[in-house]
């Protein structure tokens, strides 16, 4: 079980940032989630939308450079220690976690997780062993 995340790269320059989320605006996708890493000169803004695929397309064809990624989504509760615990599953797996951010679920008393970690497959099978709610782009919109 994943979810496709879309990076795009962007120049770190003012209205960089609202250029690229007013073009997937513009093109009626809808961002569930955003995480932007920065160095001096460029940006990595990664996403989570309603429809990966029309988004790293249309990213694409208006001259972005946009990759999908396939990530993992979790739903934990909403409670101090929720992420420690999904981190220690991980490590206690052996597996090396990337990246990850949060964002805010629609469902009372939870948070979703993004991970990007190194393996998926092995990931899914430690986290769902433990009861946690891995999930699929329809489960987030």
């Amino acid at each position: 079980m994943s979810i496709k995340q879309i990076a795009v790269f962007i120049e770190n320059k003012p209205g960089s940032l609202a250029e690229v989320t007013r073009f997937i605006a513009d093109n009626n996708i809808n961002l569930r989630a955003l995480s932007i890493a920065d160095t001096q000169d460029f940006g990595i803004l990664r996403i989570i939308t309603d429809n990966p695929d029309a988004a790293r397309e249309s990213l694409r064809e208006a001259g972005y450079t946009a990759t999908a990624t396939s990530v993992l989504a979790v739903a934990i509760d909403d409670t101090p220690g929720s992420m420690a615990s999904v981190l220690d599953i991980l490590a206690s797996a052996d597996i090396a976690v990337e990246y990850t951010y949060a964002f805010m679920s629609s469902a009372p008393g939870k948070a979703y997780m993004i991970f990007r970690v190194d393996d998926n497959s092995k990931a899914t099978v430690a986290l769902i062993s433990k009861g946690v709610a891995v999930l699929e782009n329809d489960d987030i919109f």
